[in-house]
């Protein structure tokens, strides 16, 4: 007396749908790769019709048009830049500070930020947008 199945069951593993997974994955992480940027900081830049890329270490200083100053995007009060400015432009002798200051700003508040950069005696450069 024979008491076993005569079909057996396979155990198999249909991955056809595994590539369709995967390649939406990697679309989606490719996509919001390439919307992140490292300037979180919102700002109307003043446009020039000739620009120029620096490839250098540079510290970030962003103004906004509240007045409120952004070293390496971390905010700093007004009273305290002048130090955490020194302490960055110290790390690196070669290092320079872009400005990236709104284009609201009044002319006085941005030579007050540039007479800081004087007294430091550092490179500032202004970053603006291509028109």
């Amino acid at each position: 007396m024979n008491l076993r199945p005569k079909n057996k069951a396979g155990a198999e593993i249909f991955t056809s749908a595994m590539n369709d997974i995967m390649f939406f994955l990697m679309l989606f992480f490719i996509i919001v790769s390439t919307l992140l940027n490292p300037n979180v900081i919102k700002l109307n830049l003043p446009s020039a019709k000739n620009t120029q890329s620096i490839h250098k270490k540079e510290i970030l200083l962003s103004v906004n048009k509240d007045l409120k100053y952004f070293v390496n995007n971390q905010q700093v009060p007004f009273n305290q830049l002048q130090s955490v400015l020194s302490v960055e432009a110290n790390k690196d002798k070669d290092a320079f500070i872009v400005l990236r200051c709104d284009n609201t700003l009044a002319v006085q508040q941005l030579v007050d930020i540039l007479e800081i950069g004087n007294i430091l005696n550092v490179k500032m450069v202004l970053a603006t947008r291509k028109e």
